[in-house]
């Protein structure tokens, strides 16, 4: 039989990455895997003999002649690149054009599945509690988010399996978790009794999850599904956990939000208050549609996965990376929330 061809864009970055390795794991098992896949990567930089890409076709989303023929042979398309900056011309160009661009490519080559990434930022500023898929009708406020939802209108109009997760952790985060050490450092408290609901994922169990959707399982194209865990995660249990795991420091007091902002203000934190709203407010997505649908059990959960993660997290925050990653200025809620790369890539 003929392998069946898998493209896939942002393959250098933190959830493309872990979507690569995982989909290289099922091309090399012994027996149905072996010989089935193979794994182009299309990008502006290879991803390395790490994700074992059996090709890397250079292009940039931001160039769609540069997308010409990316597709050619492709049984399956997953699209996992974004751009995430202030820039609404860049954001456009890569977000809205390039995905249009690209999704043209994958219908003129006859690819049969299309997986796109997207993110919960679609929403907007909360809070949400429980929603369904457009329980509350999306209303992005920043250029990244806007961009990313017109991205949306291009994959489903092409057929794809669109996902919004919310926090995605794990190995090579350089957002999430930096961003909350830099929350209790600066407020060396919980805000309102860390009672918010989020929705998270760890990035292996999301990498589970695409490329099981990217083999054909689950539900039609066409379609938007929320993608973190079904459970959602309380903000105190989280702070605890990673405080347990030696990644954040021990907190033992209890303020208000307005207190914390207060407190953010004037240690000079570098999180907006609109970011901070994103820990302190409910951002819980019901996501157990999509596990079901796929036939992918969704793991233990985002806290039970730290055991794996808090490592890297200790080396990355003893580095003192977090104001590399934020690139010296406030950090955009989009990356905070969920990011297919650790920083712009096509």
């Amino acid at each position: 039989m003929k392998p069946r061809l898998i493209v896939l864009t942002g393959s250098t970055g933190f959830i493309g990455s872990a979507v690569l390795a995982e989909l290289a794991r099922i091309r090399d098992e012994p027996g149905a895997g072996a010989g089935a896949l193979r794994l182009r990567t299309v990008g502006r930089r290879e991803p390395g003999a790490l994700g074992r890409a059996d090709e890397w076709v250079p292009a940039d989303l931001s160039d769609p002649r540069s997308l010409r023929g990316v597709c050619e042979g492709a049984d399956v398309l997953v699209h996992l690149a974004s751009l995430v900056d202030s820039d609404e011309r860049r954001c456009f160009a890569v977000n809205a054009e390039g995905t249009a661009a690209l999704m043209a490519q994958a219908r003129a080559a006859g690819a049969g599945r299309i997986v796109h990434l997207s993110t919960s930022a679609v929403y907007g500023p909360g809070p949400h509690r429980g929603i369904a898929v457009d329980g509350v009708v999306p209303a992005p406020v920043s250029t990244t988010s806007r961009t990313r939802l017109a991205g949306e209108r291009s994959a489903l109009a092409a057929g794809a399996v669109v996902l919004r997760p919310g926090l995605v952790v794990g190995p090579g985060d350089r957002w999430m978790v930096p961003t909350m050490f830099q929350l209790v450092t600066s407020t060396q408290a919980l805000w309102g009794g860390g009672r918010a609901l989020l929705s998270m994922v760890a990035v292996c169990d999301l990498a589970r999850l695409i490329a099981r959707l990217a083999l054909c399982h689950g539900p039609e194209g066409g379609t938007v599904w929320h993608a973190s865990h079904p459970d959602p995660v309380r903000t105190a249990d989280l702070v605890r956990a990673l405080a347990a795991r030696g990644v954040l420091p021990e907190v033992d007091q209890d303020l208000s939000e307005a207190e914390c902002l207060q407190r953010m203000a004037a240690s000079g934190c570098r999180v907006s208050p609109r970011q901070f709203g994103l820990v302190a407010q409910d951002h819980w997505y019901d996501s157990a549609a999509v596990w079901a649908a796929a036939g992918c059990p969704p793991g233990p959960g985002p806290l039970a996965r730290l055991d794996e993660a808090a490592p890297w997290y200790r080396e990355f925050l003893a580095r003192g990376d977090t104001a590399r990653s934020a690139g010296g200025g406030r950090i955009p809620p989009e990356v905070f929330l969920t990011h297919a790369s650790a920083r712009p890539l096509p």
